[in-house]
């Protein structure tokens, strides 16, 4: 079990961006990982979003694609995730997870990951 810190939501205007992060704290690391970013909208299922595999390898679901951006540094063990253009249909709320070694294809399953940060709420107005 890791534990996982979430920040950097809050409400911006379509078309805006925000920066997550997601810190793991002390005494942990990100190393042979494989961490990711999940949202859950009122009335929807969780989807996963973005993530990256311990060896650098990303997946991105197809509402995202070309406008977010996963990453990873490992010196200072925090995630981000850089979103751009958003648009009123990415307004959730956003976890970080982690967990050892996650296959490629199922990068993306919530189901695969045990470590959970609490959330940070993302919102878009029109």
């Amino acid at each position: 079990h890791v534990q996982l810190v979430e920040s950097g939501g809050g409400s911006v205007q379509s078309g805006g961006s925000l920066r997550l992060s997601c810190a793991a704290a002390s005494g942990y690391t990100y190393s042979g990982y494989s961490m990711a970013w999940f949202r859950r909208a009122p009335g929807k299922e969780r989807e996963g979003v973005a993530a990256i595999g311990s060896y650098g390898r990303t997946r991105y679901a197809d509402s995202v694609k070309g406008r977010f951006t996963i990453s990873q540094d490992n010196a200072k063990n925090t995630l981000y995730l850089q979103m751009n253009t958003l648009k009123p249909e990415d307004t959730a709320m956003y976890y970080c997870a982690a967990e050892p070694s996650v296959v490629w294809w199922l990068l993306l399953d919530g189901n695969e990951y045990n470590s959970w940060g609490q959330g940070t709420q993302v919102t878009v107005s029109s």
